[in-house]
C-alpha cells in the first residue's frame, strides 16, 4: 500500500507545517535543551504543545512526519527522540486493523493528549537472534494476561502508553503486539541510571506483573505480518533525529567560520562536505518514505542501509563540529558537546549500528516472518 504525496497545490501548507513545528521548537526548546539533556526537565508540556500544533498527526504522508521530527532535532536531540517515540506510537495505532483500539486511542495520541512511545527494542533484537523476547502472555476472557520486564522504554510517565510485543506461553511461538497503559496498577515504572546524555527523555525500566490486556489494546494478532507492514516507517522516522542533528552541526561549523575559518580550513572535513552528505540523506529518505508499506526485501535493505549511514553521519558531523569549535565547544554550556553526546545515541538506539550491520549480513535470508 503506497502513500501518495500531497497535491502540488498543497506545497505551501506542507511548508507551513514544518515552519510551524520549527518555530515552536526553537521557542520552547532553546531555553531548556540543556536542562532536558541533564535530566532536570521532562518536557511533557512542550510535547503536548507540539501535538496541538499537529506534530503527531502528519502520518498521511510520512515525509511530513520525518520533516517535523527533523525540525525539532535541529534544536534538541532529546526531544527529537521523544518526537520519534510519540510518532511511532501513533504509527502503530493508525495502522492497526483493530477498530475499537483506534476509536479509543488514536485521537488522543495524535493530538498529544496521551503521550507515549515504543517498547520494540527487545522484540526487534529478538527477531535477529540478539536477545530473547522478554514478555510472555496467555489468553483469557476478553484479552490476555502478560508478564515480564523491559529494561528501556522512553517517553513514559504515569498515564502514558507504549506499544510492544509478547509471545504466547502455549508453545505456539505466536506473538501479539499490544498497547500498555502505564496507569495500570500492575505496570511498574523504575527510573534508569543516569545516561551520558538525554536524561530528560522519560526513560524507564517497565515491569508487567500479570497485566490484563483487553482486546481493545491489541494492535495485531498475530504480530509478525503487522511488524512487516510498519517496520520501514519505524526506522525511517528515526531519520528525522539524524537529519536534524547533522543540519545543526553544519550550522555550528558555519557559525565559527568568521573567527576560526583561517585555521579550520586545515581540518579535513568542512561544513560543505556535511551539507552534501545531508542533502543525499534527505533525498533518499524522502524517496523511501514515499512508499513506507513496500514490503519487498530490496526496499527493506535500502531502508536499513540508509539508517546505518545516518548514524555514521551523525557521529562524524558532531565530531567535526567539536573540532571546528575548538576549546569553546568543550565548554559544558556549548551545544557542540551536547550534539556529540546526542550523536552517539543516534548510532546506538535500536536498531543500533552493530544490529544494522548484522541485519545486512543476515539479509541472505529475509526478515523473520517473511516466509510465513
Amino acid at each position: 500500500m503506497a502513500v501518495l504525496r500531497k497535491p502540488e497545490d498543497a506545497a505551501e501548507e506542507i511548508q507551513s507545517f514544518v515552519d510551524r513545528i520549527a518555530t515552536l521548537s526553537r521557542a520552547e526548546l532553546t531555553p531548556i535543551a540543556q536542562a532536558i539533556d541533564e535530566g532536570e526537565i521532562y518536557p511533557d508540556q512542550t510535547l503536548r504543545k507540539l501535538g496541538a500544533a499537529g506534530a503527531w498527526s502528519g502520518h498521511v504522508d510520512l515525509r511530513d512526519t520525518i520533516d517535523g521530527i527533523s525540525a525539532i532535532g535541529e534544536t534538541c536531540g532529546s526531544t527529537a527522540f521523544m518526537a520519534w517515540c510519540q510518532n511511532t506510537l501513533v504509527w502503530y495505532i493508525l495502522n492497526s486493523d483493530n477498530a475499537a483500539l483506534k476509536a479509543k486511542y488514536l485521537a488522543d495520541a495524535a493530538s498529544g493528549k496521551r503521550l507515549g512511545g515504543t517498547g520494540l527494542s527487545n522484540p526487534m533484537k529478538s527477531f535477529f537472534g540478539i536477545e530473547k523476547l522478554k514478555l510472555k502472555g496467555r489468553r483469557t476472557d476478553g484479552g490476555y494476561i502478560v508478564r515480564g520486564a523491559l529494561p528501556w522504554v522512553s517517553n513514559l510517565g504515569p498515564d502514558h502508553l507504549f506499544g510492544t510485543i509478547f509471545e504466547l506461553e502455549d508453545g505456539s511461538g505466536e506473538k501479539i503486539m499490544f498497547l500498555v497503559d502505564c496507569a495500570d496498577p500492575h505496570v511498574a515504572l523504575t527510573p534508569c541510571q543516569p545516561f551520558l546524555a538525554m536524561d530528560g527523555t522519560g526513560t524507564y525500566a517497565v515491569q508487567l506483573r500479570d497485566v490484563f490486556i483487553a482486546d481493545d489494546q491489541v494492535l495485531a494478532a498475530p504480530a509478525m505480518p503487522f511488524v512487516k507492514t510498519i517496520r520501514a516507517g519505524f526506522i525511517l522516522m528515526q531519520m528525522g533525529m539524524g537529519l536534524g542533528l547533522v543540519r545543526d552541526c553544519v550550522a555550528i561549523m558555519e557559525s565559527v567560520q568568521p573567527s576560526l575559518g583561517h585555521v579550520n580550513r586545515y581540518l579535513p572535513q568542512q561544513p560543505a562536505d556535511f551539507a552534501a552528505v545531508l542533502a543525499e540523506l534527505e533525498t533518499e529518505t524522502m524517496q523511501l518514505a514515499a512508499t513506507p508499506f513496500d514490503t519487498s526485501n530490496g526496499y527493506w535493505r535500502r531502508v536499513v542501509e540508509l539508517r546505518l549511514r545516518a548514524g555514521d553521519a551523525a557521529v562524524a558531523a558532531a565530531h567535526a563540529a567539536m573540532l571546528h569549535c575548538g576549546a569553546r565547544g568543550y565548554l559544558k554550556s556549548h551545544r557542540a558537546q551536547r550534539r556529540l553526546r546526542e550523536s552517539y545515541f543516534v548510532a546506538i538506539v535500536t536498531p543500533a549500528t552493530k544490529q544494522l550491520r548484522k541485519m545486512l549480513a543476515d539479509n541472505a535470508r529475509e526478515f523473520p516472518g517473511d516466509q510465513g
